[in-house]
Order: structure tokens, then C-alpha cells, then sequence
């Protein structure tokens, strides 16, 4: 009773009575029952120091004691404050392109084996053949003379030896492009390329296989096992096989002994590479063929020469080019029934369309119509004849139609008919009489379209014949955009501003040299004004008593005095005919070569942004650039009985572009002097041509370079009347007399000036 009793009063303290005694057992446990000393003489107090220093590194031990003597003074010590350095960022790299960033190659690199003696004749050849299908295309060669080829990119390896020039061939591409490429395909210049489908079978490739491909020949005696890809028909390495041969390729040009570069390479990759050369790789066939001397490509016919990839022997360029032409008829052929399959299964399809046959557009394969959303987008129809046009560039209401105009609608008339004739025989045939109208539209979205109403002869086989209208649709499609390389220009290129300037036109100096101190001089920009004053014989003779261009070279001091960081040229010339031509002669010999020139006039207001154009437009050895200024109205038609503006914007009302005008160029020194000389002899022969030519005709006559002509909103001129030398050439003359009348206002203003004139002589 007792007993049951005390567990009833132990049993709610229980639990704390465990776990106190838990509690001090583990402390009991976690004390060293090593005995140490507490005297602080000795080693024990070194070992006390030693710890109160912060010398060792563990933790103080429970049982040790940390006293100081009271007899020492306590002296605290000055830890000086170092600043944490921060340690430099790296520099993020970023590559220039997203390719290299992203690791991605390109597919096909092409290598080309030449020699001194075929570089200009086969080389040329191969080069004019594959060098547009391909990205890259190098040749390779152990001499070569000092004149390259135009357009080839060529390696010397600086001996003729054949097994030297492969191994530093195979050892060039490791060096230069095995990170950039995935396949690499290596063929002699007696070599013919069907380049598109080399580069559609690497296409199809799988790039991580090591992979030998061509045409497998055996070694000569049979003593090696294994096969190497003749070099006359090429091979296909990929990347991953160079660079598993990458370690041994000093060892192949010292242990390997061969006459054949291609026996030599084929014997380094089936011993170090373990690889033979096939001809059949995952169900894909490289095909081949072997020409026979002289033989004619166009007679030639074999099935395995018209699947061919690679021909050979091509015994010279002129055979090599009818290859080409030959293969690339092929091609065509193919192409052309390509599209006819894929439009028959465009139409089929169309068929079980929810819209039937409506929901396939005509021409099958090409963009359908552009659709405006508004009536402002609306694309006009040009109404046209065979001898007429009724929208003309000057906005005639109608004009003569020739030139180029003239040819596309002769071309697009008989394409009709050939058609109309291809869709109805042999039971009829056609001939056309006369096109009775005929309309013609260019759509951004698909190209140019054209509707022919003709009147047709139909003779049936009978010989009856009877005259019909047709009516025919015809579309001319915008082909695949392609991207024109261009040289790299840059926006800091010094601008010369070269500023003739006559008696006559010495007013508008003071407004000229106002708007370019504003726009230029202010804004230090990278240009240099040289003004060039234009006497006639008579004014030079008076140019020490009365000089006619005082006032202006008093402005030229002013100027020069308020900036002085800027320099304004002025040359002087005497001439009875001012000539452009005459101008520049002058200028170009003062000038360096790299000199860019831009040619402007007194009345063009100049800024930085239009001289930013003059430099990206104007490109060295490849292109000049003729501005089309936008030139104001006559203020008293344009703005009849009306208060002209302070600044006139860019609209049709304003002003126009003044497309006869060719007095604004931009171009380079070099430039100019190179189509000079050539020029030079027809000088000769009449030196009036000098006169009677502009600086325009002279670039699109003599030089081989593109003359760009385009609207500049930025280049703007005030509205002058010009005064036409009769004594320059007929079309220069005319040009100036149009300018003038073109300046005067638009056809409604001059309209409504006519109106307003015949009604108050009518009253």
C-alpha cells in the first residue's frame, strides 16, 4: 500500500529526475580527467601566454586558466586599418558574331590542289565554277607567280614537292579552320565540282563520325591492307577525323614513304586513324565519273555521269566550263520538274480545302496579292499599249514608251503568247495582231503583275482561222533576295566640301557660310570647306584693283576669327566656260588620293547627317553617290497671297526632289583620277567634250563603278532660278532649263495660278 503510494507522488517528477541525471552524466562525460597544473611559471604559464595570443589554432581546453600578473602594465595595440582590395573584375569577352559565341560551324570547307603552271588556266576555271555555290574556297599551291588570279583566295607553300604541299595543305586547315568547319572536301584544279550536291551530301552527314569518303583505289602492289580515296575524283574528311589525326601528322611525314600525295594521306589515316575510304556511307552514294580525252559533256549519255558529283580528267577550261553548263542544265531541269510536282500537289491538296480550289493561290507557290487595309494602300494599275505609257516618271499623263520599259512589255507579250501556244496545240494556233490594252502593277509581296487583253489569229488544223480577244494573267516573281557583299566604310572619313562659286552667286555666301558654321563648325565636325572662286578672263585681269570677291574672303576671315580651330581653303581659277570637269582637274591635284570630295552648291544648306550619308554612300574603288536634293517651290506660286513659312518641311506642296539636277557628288580621289585617264583619250581626240560633259556622264561613260543615285530628305536647297550656260553640251543645258521650270510649282499650283489669271482676264 505503501509502495503503490510513492510511485503515485514519484511518478509526475519522474521525467525531470531522468533527465537531470541524463543531463549530468553527459556533462561528466564531456570533461578531460587529465590532470594539469595551474602555476603560472615555467613552460605551463609560455604554453597560457601562448594560448591568450591567439597562437593556437583550437579552442580553449575547459580546465585551463587565463590570468594576467597585475605588476605588468597593459599597453593596447594599434591594429592600422588596411582597406580590403576588391579584386578586378574580368572583362565579360563577347564574340563578334553569335555563331562563335554559340559554338556553331559551318558546314563545307573546299580546298583546291594547283600548281604555278594551272593557277591562271584551271584554276581560274574551278574558281569561276563553285566559287558562288560555296562559302569558302581556298587553293593551295607550292609556287605561284606574283600576280594572283582576281578573286582567289590562294595559299603558297613555297615547294613543289606533291607529299610536302598535302601535308602543309592538311597542316593550313588544322591551324586555320578545323574549329570553324565540319566537313572538308580536298580536289585536284583538272577536277570538275558539282558543287550544290557536294554540299547537299555533307548536308545529310552525320558530323561525329570519322569519316574517309570518295572513290577507294587500292595501293599499288597490294602489300597494304585497307583503301585510300583517289585524289582526282576528291574526298570528303570529316573534322572529327583531323582532329584524331591532328597528333600523328609529323609522324606520317616521317615514317610514311609514298610517290602519290593521295596513297600518302590515305596510308597516315588508315594507320593512325584506323579509317578506309569509302564510297557508301548510310545509304549515301558518292558518285563519280571518269572523262574520256576530249570528249564533248553534251554527248556524253550515261546515267552515272549525269549523277556525278566529281569529273575527271578535265584536260582544260574550256571543257571545264562546258561541264559546267552542262551540269547546271541538269540542275535546272530537275528544278523546273521539282516545282511542277510540288504545284500538282499544292492543286490536289487544295481540293479537299474547306474553301475547294479558291484556297489555292494563282500563281501556285508564289505569295498571294497584297491586300490593303485601306484605301490609301490601294497598289495602282499603269495603263500601257505597245507604243505608249500612260504614267510617266515626270507625271506626264502620258509618254513614249521605250528603253528598258519598252523591252519588259515586249518580253512579257511573248512569253503570252508562247503559253497561249504551249496550252492549245496542236490543235490550234495563235498569233497575236495587237495589244489592245494592257495593265501592269508591281506587288511588294509577289512582283510584278500584268493583265494583256490581245487580239489573237486562231487557225485551227483545218487551216480556218477567225480573230478572238484573250485575256491573260501574268505574274514575273520576285526572285530569292540575296545579300551584296560590300566593302566596310566608316563614318569618321574626312569630308573635303569643294564650293564653286561665280559673280553671280556671291549673295548667297553669307546665308551658305551661316547654315554651315552652324551645322558643322559648331559641332566640330570632320569636315573641310574650300571654296573655289570662278573669274572670267576679264575679272582676272582686275583682280589687284577690284577683286569681285573681296566681301566674300572678308567673310572668310570672320569666320576663321570666330572658330579657330577651323581653316577655310580658297582657290582661284580663270575660265571662259565654267566646266566641272576643268574644277576638279584642278582640285585632284591638290589633293591626296584617299581624299573624299563632295561637291556641292551655294544654295544647299549642309549638315552633319547628309555628310554622314556622303561617307557611307561614297565607297573607295566601288562606288560613287549623286544625291537628288530636295529644292523649294517658288514662295510667290507655292504660297500665293499667302505668308511663306520660316522653314519649309519636306512635302509636296513645299517643294520637290529635283531629279534633273546632277551638281551634288560625293566621290573619292582615286576615284576621279582613275576614270579621268581613261577619259584622256577621247580628250584628245576633242577637247570640247571637256565642256560638254558633267562630272555625272563622265562616271557612267569611263569608269566601271556604281553610280548610286538616291533622294536625300537632309540635303535641302532654297528656291533660285539658275542661270543656263548655252555654251555648255545640249543635255546639260536642257537639265538646267527643266530644273527651272520644275522649281517653279507643282502642276495644281501653277493650275490654279492659270485659273485665277483667265478668270480676271474674263471679267
Amino acid at each position: 500500500m505503501r509502495f503503490a503510494m510513492f510511485i503515485s507522488l514519484l511518478r509526475p517528477i519522474g521525467p525531470v529526475i531522468i533527465g537531470v541525471s541524463l543531463g549530468f552524466t553527459l556533462s561528466l562525460l564531456s570533461v578531460n580527467w587529465v590532470e594539469e597544473t595551474c602555476v603560472l611559471d615555467g613552460k605551463a604559464s609560455e604554453e597560457i601566454r601562448l594560448a591568450q595570443d591567439g597562437n593556437s589554432k583550437g579552442a580553449r581546453r575547459p580546465n585551463s586558466i587565463s590570468t594576467v600578473d597585475a605588476e605588468e602594465d597593459f599597453e593596447p595595440r594599434i591594429v592600422p586599418y588596411k582597406p580590403v582590395q576588391q579584386s578586378q573584375t574580368k572583362q565579360l569577352f563577347r564574340a563578334k558574331y553569335i555563331s562563335t559565341e554559340l559554338g556553331i560551324r559551318q558546314r563545307l570547307f573546299v580546298g583546291i590542289m594547283t600548281s604555278k603552271s594551272t593557277i591562271n588556266t584551271l584554276g581560274v576555271a574551278v574558281n569561276r565554277t563553285i566559287s558562288h555555290h560555296l562559302d569558302t574556297v581556298v587553293f593551295f599551291t607550292g609556287m605561284r607567280n606574283r600576280k594572283v588570279p582576281h578573286g582567289m583566295f590562294v595559299v603558297t607553300h613555297g615547294d613543289e614537292r606533291l607529299i610536302w604541299n598535302i601535308f602543309q595543305t592538311i597542316k593550313y586547315i588544322l591551324e586555320h579552320y578545323i574549329h570553324e568547319y565540319d566537313w572538308f572536301y580536298l580536289a585536284q584544279d583538272d577536277t570538275y565540282t558539282e558543287a550544290d550536291r557536294i554540299q547537299q551530301l555533307v548536308d545529310h552527314l552525320s558530323i561525329d563520325r570519322e569519316l574517309y569518303m570518295g572513290s577507294p583505289e587500292e595501293f599499288i602492289g597490294g602489300e597494304m591492307e585497307g583503301r585510300y580515296c583517289y585524289g582526282g575524283f576528291g574526298y570528303l574528311l570529316s573534322r572529327t577525323l583531323l582532329l584524331r589525326l591532328k597528333p600523328f601528322l609529323e609522324n606520317c611525314r616521317n615514317d610514311i614513304l609514298s610517290a602519290r600525295p593521295d596513297e600518302w594521306l590515305g596510308r597516315c589515316i588508315i594507320d593512325y586513324a584506323n579509317t578506309n575510304c569509302v564510297a557508301e556511307h548510310e545509304g549515301l552514294q558518292y558518285y563519280h565519273y571518269e572523262m574520256g580525252k576530249n570528249s564533248d559533256p553534251s554527248k556524253v549519255k550515261n546515267v552515272q555521269f549525269n549523277n556525278a558529283f566529281t569529273v575527271h580528267p578535265v584536260s582544260d577550261p574550256e571543257q571545264m566550263y562546258r561541264l559546267h553548263k552542262h551540269f547546271t542544265e541538269i540542275e535546272l531541269r530537275r528544278t523546273y520538274d521539282e516545282i511542277e510536282k510540288l504545284q500538282a500537289e499544292i492543286k490536289n491538296v487544295s481540293k479537299v480545302a474547306f474553301d475547294g480550289n479558291r484556297s489555292a493561290q494563282w500563281p501556285v507557290g508564289i505569295n498571294p496579292t497584297f491586300e490593303p487595309k485601306s484605301r490609301f494602300e490601294v497598289i495602282r494599275w499603269d495603263y500601257f499599249t505597245e507604243e505608249q505609257v500612260y504614267s510617266c516618271i515626270d507625271g506626264s499623263p502620258k509618254c513614249e514608251l521605250r528603253g528598258i520599259d519598252r523591252l519588259d512589255v515586249a518580253d512579257v507579250i511573248e512569253r503570252a503568247m508562247g503559253e497561249l501556244n504551249k496550252k492549245y496545240k496542236p490543235v490550234l494556233h495563235l498569233k497575236k495582231q495587237q495589244l489592245i490594252n494592257g495593265y501592269r502593277r508591281f506587288d511588294p509581296t509577289r512582283g510584278m503583275e500584268y493583265t494583256l487583253d490581245l487580239q489573237l489569229e486562231v487557225v485551227n488544223q483545218k487551216g480556218r482561222s477567225r480573230s478572238i480577244t484573250k485575256r491573260v494573267h501574268l505574274v514575273r516573281p520576285l526572285s530569292r533576295i540575296e545579300i551584296i557583299p560590300m566593302p566596310y566604310v566608316t563614318e569618321a572619313t574626312r569630308v573635303h566640301v569643294i564650293l564653286p562659286l561665280t559673280f553671280q552667286e556671291r549673295g548667297a555666301v553669307n546665308h551658305f557660310l551661316e547654315v554651315f558654321a552652324t551645322n558643322l563648325f559648331e559641332t566640330s565636325d570632320n569636315a573641310i570647306l574650300t571654296l573655289l572662286f570662278i573669274y572670267d578672263p576679264f575679272e582676272a585681269q582686275q583682280v589687284n584693283q577690284n577683286d569681285i570677291f573681296t566681301s566674300v574672303k572678308a567673310q572668310i576671315n570672320a569666320y576663321e576669327r570666330k572658330y579657330p580651330a577651323v581653316k577655310i581653303l580658297w582657290i582661284s581659277v580663270k575660265t571662259e566656260t565654267p566646266s566641272q570637269i576643268k574644277f576638279m582637274d584642278i582640285i585632284s591635284k591638290k589633293h591626296p588620293v584617299d581624299t573624299l570630295f563632295f561637291i556641292t552648291n551655294v544654295n544647299t544648306n549642309v549638315n552633319s547627317e547628309f555628310l554622314n550619308r556622303c561617307r557611307m554612300n561614297s565607297i573607295n574603288n566601288w562606288q560613287v553617290f549623286f544625291p537628288i536634293h530636295f529644292q523649294d517651290y517658288n514662295p510667290d506660286i507655292a504660297f500665293h497671297n499667302q505668308e511663306p513659312p520660316p522653314t519649309v518641311d519636306l512635302v509636296k506642296d513645299a517643294g520637290h526632289f529635283d531629279r534633273s539636277s546632277f551638281e551634288e557628288a560625293c566621290f573619292y580621289n582615286s576615284d576621279y583620277m582613275v576614270t579621268r585617264t581613261r577619259m584622256a583619250s577621247d580628250v584628245q581626240e576633242n577637247e570640247e567634250i571637256m565642256e560638254t560633259l558633267d562630272i555625272y556622264d563622265m562616271f557612267v561613260r569611263y569608269s566601271t563603278l556604281h553610280v548610286f543615285r538616291a533622294v536625300e530628305p537632309a540635303l535641302h536647297q532654297k528656291y533660285h532660278y539658275q542661270a543656263c550656260n548655252p555654251q555648255l553640251s545640249e543635255d546639260i543645258y536642257h537639265r538646267c532649263v527643266q530644273s527651272n521650270l520644275d522649281g517653279l510649282g507643282s502642276r495644281s499650283q501653277l493650275a490654279m495660278l492659270l485659273f485665277e489669271h483667265e478668270q480676271g482676264n474674263s471679267t
